[in-house]
């Protein structure tokens, strides 16, 4: 078994945000990979208007699942949702899809189908560069909250723009529909409450739960490799 670890929206150097649980499923000689978003910044390509946007983050992440046949988990995180639905379907050697504070779109529903009426307080939008981003006096309280002052620090450098794009395009596939998925619900997050991680997590297979923050598996990484590994 492989392990696809597909992070969430704003961030770049995405292999960082999940080597606590990836060094973890090493010991067990499980490996895995965290593929690179284009609409992060993350390929070097600008990020804004007329950049990269779910149509690059897909196919990024699509090459990586039909790099060889091995069975896969696809671990995605909060956007990272969004990118696997479309870019899991279809995929035979994806066996599992693990949705951590995710979402799990229909065809033709995007980003900003989860969305409220207006933008999260925690995100900082500029229309005219066409980019989001998370605001750096927000990160640790909103979605570290839990997780120790270093990694809390680290963190702040691994923040990006991201391509405003990726908001309102709709994904054209629905993996989760054809595809075994399990739901961890994060009880402790502040950036989706989990009021709302319930709502989502109807339409998984299964659900668990974990009195965790946004990024259990930096916070609490035995305790989400465990998970990956009963699946």
């Amino acid at each position: 078994m492989r392990v696809v670890f597909v992070h969430g929206a704003c961030v770049k150097d995405g292999s960082w945000w999940w080597h606590r649980t990836g060094e973890l499923l090493a010991e067990r000689g499980v490996a895995s990979e965290a593929p690179t978003l284009p609409s992060c910044g993350e390929t070097g390509e600008p990020t804004g208007a007329g950049g990269p946007g779910l149509a690059e983050d897909v196919a990024a992440v699509r090459r990586v699942l039909t790099a060889n046949d091995e069975p896969a988990v696809v671990v995605a995180h909060s956007y990272g949702g969004i990118v696997t639905a479309e870019a899991a379907a279809g995929v035979d050697a994806v066996h599992h899809l693990l949705l951590v504070s995710s979402y799990l779109p229909e065809v033709g529903q995007s980003l900003s189908s989860f969305g409220g009426e207006g933008p999260a307080p925690f995100l900082d939008i500029d229309p005219e560069a066409g980019t989001f981003a998370v605001r750096p006096d927000a990160l640790a309280e909103t979605f570290l909250q839990d997780c120790d002052p270093e990694i809390q620090r680290q963190a702040a450098d691994k923040t990006a723009p991201q391509s405003l794009a990726v908001l309102e395009q709709p994904v054209k596939a629905a993996a989760w529909r054809h595809v075994p998925s399990t739901y961890l619900v994060c009880a402790q997050d502040r950036g989706t409450p989990a009021r709302l991680q319930r709502e989502y997590a109807g339409r998984a297979g299964s659900v668990v739960e974990l009195d965790a923050g946004h990024h259990p598996f930096l916070s609490q990484p035995a305790a989400v490799r465990e998970l990956i590994l009963g699946l």
